[in-house]
């Protein structure tokens, strides 16, 4: 049977950074109660903000996404001007979507 990883030993939640990155932890479970503890909240219901965000940015949709990957200051700000929105950074790389 799988686990889900040990939880930290205090929310890092303060974080905007990481508040943004744990929508991607209830992505990638599905399991809410770990998100609730991960998060270090008391009620379920203030973590139903963060699966309602992470539903609303994955969402199956007709009309799909035009997904760029970029590295570079310059670039970056090129892509933001005609419209992407920031999805996510891995390493040194900036993930941008565009709805199509």
């Amino acid at each position: 049977m799988l686990q889900n990883p040990p939880l930290p030993e205090s929310s890092p939640a303060k974080n905007a950074g990481v508040a943004r990155a744990l929508r991607y932890e209830y992505h990638r479970t599905k399991d809410p109660y770990y998100v609730k503890d991960f998060l270090g909240h008391k009620e379920l219901r203030n973590t139903e903000i963060y699966i309602n965000i992470e539903r609303t940015m994955f969402e199956e949709s007709s009309d799909g996404f035009t997904v760029k990957v970029v590295e570079k200051p310059e670039e970056i700000k090129a892509l933001l001007e005609v419209g992407f929105e920031f999805v996510c950074q891995k390493d040194n790389l900036i993930f941008l979507r565009k709805r199509k």
